[in-house]
């Protein structure tokens, strides 16, 4: 529930984790109320990609850079049509945005878009709190929301655990479309939109792919009905152990051989389909300064993440699937946690971060490229 208000910065504003820690503050965007899981991001900038980041539903996202909105809103850098994130939380809002491409303000974007935010707390402390505890429910309250605090703790336990959670259906797109190829066509890839962010379509099109994206709910018979040259399987939100459709569908594209390519949720859904369980994180990686090793050329990326779900894989052998070898072929050196997946008997392989680095550095753009050579290999 939310309701709009000139001049929030000067409404009193509450966030309430789910253990009774409390922040007091101040409003920032929409006044009102909003409940999620309380995460944090460790972006430095990028805040527009990741407020429309759709692998951020239902999530109350915590900026630990210290002063948010310096660059203001554009209309160019959204991941999707809408803001993602259930609530937003910062410590400094940037009074005037200064960017040639600024239309508006980050605030006014998040008051129009009806996204209830709180300022002005003490964001290190919040972060320290959470990677103490890990991510756990939040609530934010503003306004006429406001209410001892003993109510308001109850309403955040009230709230669902993103353990369980089902998600990818609801921010996934409705109706298939199509990202032409960039210059000449090259090759057709069916893209299961799980919650797919714009640049990942584009960074194949630049490429020479026409890209398919289908709903979450798509068949093997839609996909194969674009005759793809690869399929691929996007970011996306919530826990992959509900992700019983993808699985089937990712399962099907294995059989067939057909050249695959997965990232984040995707990663997971490969995962699973190999055998491997996954796991609630912690408190997650999110940001775009994560250190993940290649395996196989031994290079380091700085890469973007948004995960709080991982597969569960061994680390130090070849495991035997129904779908022939399978390695662990990226692992983040922070926390030695799986960040990639290949097959060695047939062309298919994940990572679970974002090579489409929207915000993010480019270290990881190379995996695009690689895709397109298991479709160049399967063709030939």
């Amino acid at each position: 529930m939310t309701t709009s208000t000139r001049g929030t910065a000067r409404v009193p504003a509450v966030l309430v984790l789910e253990d009774g820690r409390t922040f007091r503050g101040r409003a920032y965007g929409a006044v009102g109320e909003t409940f999620g899981e309380a995460v944090f991001s460790t972006g430095m900038t990028g805040y527009q990609e990741t407020l429309t980041d759709p692998s951020y539903d239902r999530q109350i996202v915590v900026a630990t850079a210290p002063q948010i909105g310096n660059t203001g809103w554009n209309d160019e850098d959204d991941e999707s049509a809408r803001i993602w994130v259930s609530g937003y939380v910062v410590r400094d809002p940037a009074r005037v945005p200064s960017n040639w491409r600024a239309k508006r303000s980050l605030d006014d974007e998040l008051e129009r878009q009806g996204v209830v935010g709180i300022s002005g707390i003490d964001t290190r402390a919040l972060t320290r709190h959470l990677r103490e505890r890990g991510s756990m429910r939040a609530g934010i309250f503003s306004g006429e929301a406001l209410a001892p605090e003993a109510d308001l703790l109850a309403r955040v336990q009230a709230q669902p655990q993103m353990k369980g959670a089902s998600l990818y259906e609801e921010v996934a797109t409705k109706e298939a479309y199509v990202v032409p190829a960039l210059g000449e066509k090259r090759f057709t890839v069916a893209a299961i939109d799980l919650g797919i962010k714009g640049m990942t379509p584009h960074r194949m099109a630049e490429r020479g792919i026409e890209v398919h994206v289908l709903p979450a709910t798509a068949t093997a018979d839609d996909v194969y009905a674009v005759d793809p040259d690869g399929v691929f399987f996007s970011n996306g939100p919530g826990d992959p152990a509900t992700a019983d459709g993808p699985v089937a569908l990712m399962t099907a594209v294995l059989e067939r051989r057909t050249p695959l390519f997965g990232i984040c949720f995707g990663n997971q859904i490969l995962g699973r389909a190999l055998g491997f369980g996954t796991y609630k994180l912690k408190y997650g990686h999110r940001g775009i300064n994560q250190p993940v090793q290649d395996r196989t050329t031994g290079k380091v990326e700085v890469t973007a993440h948004n995960h709080g779900f991982a597969v569960d894989a061994p680390l130090d052998k070849v495991s035997e699937t129904k779908f022939g070898r399978a390695e662990v072929s990226h692992v983040c050196l922070n926390d030695n946690v799986v960040e990639g997946l290949q097959l060695l008997d047939q062309p298919a392989f994940s990572v679970q971060y974002h090579p489409e680095a929207a915000a993010g550095p480019h270290d990881a753009a190379y995996l695009f490229d690689r895709f397109v050579s298991l479709m160049e290999g399967q063709r030939a």
